[in-house]
């Protein structure tokens, strides 16, 4: 049985070099840091810059992680065939490990999807105010699945524009704001005293930052997709490298050095930091501050819609191969694209943002609050199949590990009590118990729905490693 290698699976491989690092950059900056953001800045206070940076470097330590398997097997549906591999001297283990992360990671992107559907409806309403909120879901959902099925070039011209818009507000952000605070601006003298002169740096001690660290995992979530599109590029592992080495490098720049600026220019404990960009432009006067960052945050949100479609009919497509999703799913159209998993996917997606209306408080609410804690499950999943993986390489082709985990196993460990240490402390935060508790709830259906494969479904056969020409052969 073939192993489905980035060559093997007849999609496409246009993806280029530029897309593939504005997609690694894009997937880390959406919307959730321009108006999230200040949710932690007001539990935190300054201190914020601690929780960012403290997940920040989790999810640094994944993103190596992913690097150096996806260099060495570049495969179609990323970690979810490393999570079969990496257990293949103990099937069972392996096989649910591959159902899981799979069909977690599906389900993330698709309650994404409608969130930022949702999202976007609500931002378009600020120049439409009369435009009914579910026309204008519609309207961003059908549009990017339209882009998405024409081909993955098609979604990585589109991605490619949103991610360089996103990242270059950003660094403008990043340049005005720095030249205002370190008192660079034309009659501006230095302004770090709101570091410091609200409370303290850590007005409410120490337990709010970690709070803060754990609302911040779901903002960093969607760096991996860089992995899942290596299958379709025609370098897999050259461009893989390059794009988790630019993420590495500059996520934290982004999100930590931002977060900086906005807690020097807002008071931590004022109403503006509600809209914290949009307020630390406004005190920098910069005009029109609201209307900029309206068309920033639009940009974010349809940057995560298309990626959200994009991720979610790869790893639909790579679940097929398996047989953990029905094969009609498996369809690709005369570009190369799986056009009923991307539908799948928007289908999926609107019907939640249906849920939205008709039942805002129960099913919408359960999706909403459920799947930030299955993608700290996925990163878990990742890390763990990255310490067995590398062992086995290590042991039957280290010629393959091109790219490598720093300090390993040593930062692989650390990363993984790091993020065992998040999913503890959300049972002990209150308002992070109900997402904790609603995401085991999915994460046991998921179980379930892994039994019921088994007892009705073919049974998958065990993967070994071989050296192929273009990847790997299952024997």
């Amino acid at each position: 049985m073939e192993y489905q290698s980035s060559r093997s699976s007849g999609l496409q491989h246009s993806l280029k070099q530029r897309h593939m690092s504005m997609i690694a950059l894009g997937g880390v900056i959406g919307a959730g840091l321009f108006v999230g953001s200040g949710v932690v800045v007001q539990q935190a206070g300054p201190a914020a810059i601690v929780s960012f940076l403290i997940t920040g470097v989790l999810v640094v330590l994944v993103m190596r992680m992913l690097g150096e398997m996806a260099v060495a097997l570049p495969a179609v549906g990323s970690f979810y065939e490393y999570a079969r591999l990496a257990w293949s001297d103990r099937p069972a283990v392996g096989e649910l490990a591959g159902f899981l992360s799979g069909w977690m990671y599906w389900y993330f992107w698709v309650i994404v999807v409608a969130l930022e559907a949702v999202a976007g409806a609500t931002i378009v309403q600020f120049w439409l105010p009369d435009m009914p909120g579910w026309i204008i879901s519609l309207t961003l959902l059908v549009l990017l699945t339209l882009t998405n099925m024409f081909s993955v070039k098609s979604f990585g011209e589109f991605e490619f524009w949103f991610a360089s818009i996103k990242v270059a507000a950003i660094i403008v952000f990043l340049f005005l704001g720095g030249l205002y605070v370190f008192g660079l601006w034309p009659g501006v003298s230095s302004s770090l005293g709101n570091l410091t002169s609200q409370g303290g740096f850590a007005p409410h001690g120490i337990i709010p930052v970690l709070t803060g660290a754990v609302a911040a995992t779901g903002f960093y979530f969607g760096a991996e997709i860089v992995t899942i599109a290596a299958a379709e590029t025609a370098e897999p592992e050259k461009a893989v490298a390059k794009a988790t080495n630019s993420v590495i490098t500059r996520v934290l720049v982004f999100y930590v050095g931002s977060i900086f600026l906005v807690v020097c220019l807002v008071p931590w404990n004022s109403i503006a930091m509600k809209t914290p960009y949009v307020s630390a432009l406004n005190s920098i006067g910069i005009k029109a501050a609201a209307e900029i960052m309206n068309a920033v945050i639009l940009t974010a949100v349809l940057s995560a819609l298309n990626s959200g479609l994009y991720a979610s009919s790869r790893m639909l497509f790579a679940l097929t191969n398996r047989g953990d999703a029905p094969r009609a799913m498996a369809r690709l159209s005369r570009n190369g694209v799986p056009v009923r998993a991307i539908l799948m996917g928007t289908l999926f997606g609107y019907a939640a943002v249906i849920m939205s209306y008709v039942s805002p408080d129960t099913v919408f609410a359960f999706l909403v609050n459920s799947y930030g804690t299955v993608a700290l499950f996925v990163y878990v999943l990742i890390a763990i199949s990255q310490l067995r993986l590398r062992a086995r390489l290590e042991r039957e082709d280290p010629s393959r590990l091109r790219v490598r985990m720093w300090l390993y196993p040593y930062l692989t460990y650390a990363a993984i009590f790091g993020m065992i240490a998040i999913v503890v402390a959300m049972g002990l935060i209150p308002e992070q118990r109900t997402p904790l508790l609603l995401g085991i709830v999915s994460l046991g259906l998921l179980v379930l729905a892994y039994g019921a494969r088994m007892l009705w479904g073919k049974k998958p056969e065990t993967a070994t490693l071989a050296q192929e020409p273009h990847g790997y052969q299952e024997l």
